[in-house]
């Protein structure tokens, strides 16, 4: 197979914008009035957002606010008490984790949870551990010009590489699922200002390939900067929503997450 027709199959059509019959958007993931509890304390409260196809969009808010709890809702490792996830039009949320990830879901977590004994190239094989088609390896070459880094240690394990590195990792793992949306947990945590800026531009180059990107983050600048669109999150309520950059200009969204 050519580098050429790779590369054409390396997108599924529908999965871009253009791809739709008309213009309006195609929702790829619709979330309505999710709720979610762990024991008494409910964390989600009626929770309602969609993802269009080909779209990056962020959800910000503190600490606590439920971000990951709707990432992992969404995943399936957390269960809903309430509400509906619809994914590629159809109803998901009873589906259980391991047959969301090959229906196109991949998720790269908070705390990144690679394998450190492992290497990076074990890592980054085991995302693609429920695929049974040729291009896995067309996919960790793709990985690798992403992040050369990996490449160049792909042999060593993963627990000796630096927090930085370490998110590439878990980013570039998720990506070998080819997922159709990538959930993205907190990747700029705990990452020097350099690596931040790496990190979001190799997010905002996966929009170039055709995957849609749900990017949770406490870094509202960082993650409204790349983003389509976004949504804020508030003791597990949705306060605002909008594009990007009215967030950005929003007094209240400025004041309270933007530091001004």
């Amino acid at each position: 197979m050519t580098q050429q027709s790779q590369e054409m199959q390396a997108a599924p059509a529908d999965n871009t914008p253009e791809a739709t019959e008309d213009k309006a958007p195609k929702k790829l993931l619709d979330v309505k009035d999710l709720t979610s509890s762990y024991g008494r304390i409910q964390a989600l409260k009626g929770v309602s957002l969609h993802v269009n196809v080909g779209e990056i969009v962020t959800l910000v808010g503190g600490n606590g606010a439920g971000k990951t709890t709707l990432l992992r809702s969404i995943s399936g490792v957390q269960p809903i008490t309430g509400g509906s996830i619809t994914f590629r039009d159809e109803d998901i949320s009873n589906v259980p984790a391991h047959k969301r990830v090959p229906n196109g879901i991949g998720q790269s977590p908070e705390g990144r949870q690679i394998f450190g004994p492992l290497s990076i190239e074990d890592n980054l094989m085991l995302g693609a551990y429920t695929r049974k088609d040729d291009l896995i390896d067309f996919d960790l070459d793709r990985v690798y010009k992403m992040f050369p880094v990996l490449k160049e240690r792909r042999k060593t394990a993963a627990g000796g590489l630096s927090g930085g590195q370490q998110q590439m990792l878990a980013i570039g793992r998720a990506l070998m699922a080819r997922p159709r949306l990538l959930l993205l947990d907190e990747p700029s945590m705990g990452l020097a200002p350099i690596l931040v800026d790496q990190i979001l531009e190799a997010i905002a180059s996966l929009q170039k390939e055709a995957v849609t990107v749900f990017l949770v983050e406490q870094n509202a600048f960082a993650a409204l900067s790349i983003a389509d669109r976004g949504y804020v999150i508030e003791t597990g309520k949705i306060t605002a929503t909008g594009k990007a950059k009215d967030l950005m200009e929003d007094d209240a969204v400025r004041e309270a997450y933007l530091g001004v």
